[in-house]
């Protein structure tokens, strides 16, 4: 089998970067480490940051659930450590996406980057969903009652999720400099915000609620198999949470905290000097939200037993400080949860198009897709279209309740990354690296390997749900993708010899 035959062809990195030069495909070169680094911390702290660590404290590990979150933050560091040697080496859109095409080849890129689409797309539909809620509960706060939804005959629709959707769509069509320029202000306000309520919070916090810092491990209430890990399913065990199991298991959950890292690296083409900034910009922004993080969980579970927390309907921080009787908190709470689900969702709705529009190049999906505008430097048609089926999903549909897809998603980005860091060291020794991965091998081994743990301590239902998707997707590449690549069509993409397509 010739290798332009094979599934596992793939492009030089030299063929890969001379691909970014088409002028009706290509992006303007104009974001700085800060703005990588903000877009980091946007995307990574939103309402997250105010509730994920009280649920897990909740449910799952107590007040361990500080170590659940170090456990996680470690991981994500490891993982982002290799996302930024192969975007500093790599510095085009497309973030594992094209990482994997350059490495392992097409199938396995193809695969990876029909899952980012599913990690970004759901994300964007669930920040929009949530942010028209919060938005009816912070007007609630103040004494205004505005509904979250309205209907259009039979039909109810999430009118403040279309909204938001519109508005930042339009804003990421016109430019990607002007986005970024509204993004650093929302993110430095819900910054300031989460600061003042971090202080504000360690006044009412008691050091008996840390004891018992690790629970006495407990049957899971729910006692169902779909919604037990996929590793304690394997293993025959039976449900439980906290102890050892429950730390593992918060880690698991509160990793959705931490994800968005993998969205800054598909802006590496529209980066100034992308050699050094997105390595800086990458690990900047990781460390101040592993950092608030940290200091949120200490918090909420300093201020009442993680008891408390568990026998409310929806624990949050907001729980804690009503309990204590702040009951202001929850009003600067929620302007700061606004505030943040706002940049969340501008930075998917970048990352999401920047994906689509490398796999477009490429030809796995249809190349019009990935024309740019003269006027604006973006891809406008795509960004519109993103925009429209992420509000359509957050507008129409119950999309919650596929939250956990967004962490098998993006795990499975993170391990083919990791794993792809030794290999292209290897093919490739004389590339220049901007960043490199300490330890190598060791590092990026470890760092897919503890990826892989935490994709198996998510749910059997999680897993079943992703089997659908990847089906769905092998379905595409075999009957659209494989045939229209432009490797398979043999246009002018400098193809390296495959070891795998010669037995």
């Amino acid at each position: 089998m010739s290798a332009s035959r094979s599934i596992f062809r793939r492009p030089s990195v030299e063929g890969a970067l001379a691909g970014a030069n088409d002028p009706d495909r290509q992006l303007r070169r104009t974001l700085t480490a800060w703005d990588l680094a903000v877009m980091g911390v946007a995307v990574a702290i939103g309402a997250g940051i105010f509730s994920v660590g009280a649920t897990a404290a909740a449910h799952y590990a107590g007040p361990a659930v500080i170590v659940s979150f170090v456990i996680a933050a470690v991981v994500c560091g490891l993982a982002i450590m290799c996302y930024a040697e192969f975007a500093s080496t790599l510095p085009i859109a497309g973030s594992a996406y094209t990482f994997s095409y350059a490495t392992m080849g097409e199938a396995v890129a193809w695969i990876i980057g029909w899952d980012l689409i599913l990690e970004m797309l759901l994300a964007a539909a669930v920040i929009a969903k949530f942010w028209g809620v919060y938005l009816s509960d912070a007007f609630e706060l103040f004494g205004v009652h505005v509904p979250a939804t309205v209907h259009v005959g039979s039909v109810e629709v999430a009118w403040p999720a279309v909204l938001v959707v519109g508005v930042f769509t339009t804003l990421l069509a016109i430019g990607t400099r002007l986005s970024s320029r509204v993004n650093s202000v929302f993110t430095v306000l819900k910054v300031a915000i989460t600061v003042f309520v971090i202080v504000a919070g360690f006044f009412y916090v008691k050091a008996e609620n840390y004891a018992p810092f690790v629970p006495p491990s407990q049957p899971s209430p729910t006692g169902s198999a779909l919604h037990q890990s996929l590793f304690s399913w394997l293993l025959g065990v039976a449900p439980s949470t906290y102890g050892v199991v429950g730390i593992l298991s918060g880690a698991a959950l509160v990793f959705f905290a931490f994800i968005g890292f993998d969205v800054v690296a598909t802006t590496a083409e529209e980066t100034k000097d992308p050699q050094r900034t997105v390595p800086r910009g990458m690990l900047g922004g990781l460390a101040v939200v592993t950092v608030l993080y940290v200091l949120v969980t200490v918090v909420v579970t300093g201020m009442v037993p993680y008891t408390a927390l568990a026998a409310s309907d929806d624990p949050s921080l907001t729980t804690a400080f009503i309990l204590v009787g702040a009951t202001w908190a929850g009003k600067v709470i929620s302007v700061g949860i606004l505030l943040g689900l706002t940049s969340v969702l501008m930075v998917l709705l970048l990352g999401l198009t920047r994906v689509v529009f490398a796999m477009s190049r490429d030809g796995l999906l249809p190349r019009g897709l990935s024309r740019t505008s003269p006027r604006f430097g973006t891809p406008v048609r795509l960004q519109v279209g993103a925009g429209v089926l992420v509000a359509l999903i957050a507008g129409l549909s119950a999309v919650h309740l596929l939250e956990e897809m967004i962490n098998i998603g993006t795990l499975s980005a993170f391990v083919l990354v990791s794993f792809g860091v030794p290999l292209l060291r290897r093919s490739r020794p004389d590339l220049r690296r901007g960043f490199r991965v300490p330890w190598s091998p060791v590092l990026p081994i470890l760092s897919g390997v503890a990826c892989l743990w935490l994709m198996l301590n998510l749910t059997t239902l999680t897993w079943l749900r992703f089997a659908v998707w990847l089906v769905l997707g092998a379905v595409v590449y075999a009957t659209y993708s494989y045939r229209h690549s432009r490797l398979g069509r043999g246009e002018r993409v400098e193809l390296v010899d495959d070891p795998l397509a010669h037995p």
